[in-house]
């Protein structure tokens, strides 16, 4: 038979799951590849990249689109159960699980939102309906990058602080600060002095000096904690901070770093997230692809 696409995947997917145990991504590969009685051709079928096999990308998504509608959870790294969502949904006896059934969802519908739609623009129209084919793959492109993004995030949070820390190095030497990794590396950590992790130049030259504070968090930092940063930046007489977390800042820690006099740059989970995509930390590239169009110059005849 042909490789199902990811739609028909998710209901055998979560039918999988409905033993309530903890199963590993290549587990269940195995499994539903021999449910749908794939041979061993297909299996190793890749994507045009060349860099994943179709079958194994597609069940990948299939799980992506249940977790984002809470039918499964995160157990660990690599590994997911049912939620008693999907419970649920199982003993509806679905005839088939389909994005347009995870639309139900109000986490599902979120996921699906355009980024510009999050942050209060105008919503941009579903793939397939206006848009030409630049589009949708600029809008493909960026559902693949949020998902890396979520679950590069979810990686991080695991790590332990040390690795953290060294992530943190890795990812303010390769935008332009700190002079070399070396330079970084022992500046950060080594303050500890009232709320200030470390200490990192500005830039290659060392004009200047940003303090840091870093905290590998999945409860919101609130007003307080950057209080006590800012505190802590004018016990230095320093005038310029970056706070870095895995969890998000709220509305008052923003309002704050926004009426003080010092410069304190708050990085939440999903621009960190997004900061390692653009340098390269943590993430490896697995294709590129190049559009083009007819070069009009080389057809004027003189």
């Amino acid at each position: 038979m042909a490789i199902p696409d990811y739609q028909s995947i998710m209901l055998p997917l979560l039918t999988f799951a409905g033993d309530k145990q903890e199963h590993s991504l290549r587990e269940t590969i195995e499994a539903l590849a021999d449910e749908f009685g794939l041979t061993d051709e297909e299996r190793r079928e890749l994507l045009p990249s060349g860099q994943q096999a179709t079958f194994d990308n597609r069940v990948g998504w299939a799980r992506t689109y249940l977790k984002k509608a809470g039918l499964l959870i995160s157990t660990r790294r690599g590994y997911y159960q049912i939620a008693e969502r999907g419970v649920e949904v199982l003993k509806q006896k679905p005839p088939e699980i389909t994005a347009s059934f995870l639309k139900q969802f109000p986490e599902f519908v979120e996921f699906q939102r355009p980024q510009k739609d999050r942050a209060g623009k105008a919503a941009e129209p579903d793939v397939g309906e206006t848009q030409t084919p630049e589009e949708e793959i600029e809008v493909a492109y960026q559902r693949v990058r949020q998902g890396l993004a979520a679950e590069l995030l979810q990686t991080v949070k695991s790590c332990s602080p040390a690795f953290f820390e060294r992530l943190v190095i890795d990812l303010l030497v390769k935008m332009g600060y700190g002079g070399t990794k070396r330079d970084a590396g022992q500046a950060i950590g080594r303050s500890g002095d009232g709320g200030i992790d470390g200490i990192i130049k500005e830039d290659r030259l060392g004009l200047d000096i940003v303090y840091i504070q870093a905290k590998r968090w999945d409860n919101t930092v609130g007003r307080p904690e950057i209080q006590k940063f800012a505190g802590a930046l004018q016990g230095q007489r320093a005038r310029k901070g970056i706070f870095i977390t895995t969890s998000d800042f709220s509305r008052a820690a923003q309002e704050y770093v926004s009426l003080i006099d010092s410069k304190i740059v708050l990085m939440n989970g999903d621009t960190l997230a997004q900061l390692m995509i653009d340098y390269n930390i943590g993430v490896a590239a697995i294709g590129a692809y190049e559009l083009k169009r007819i070069d009009s110059d080389y057809f004027t005849e003189e």
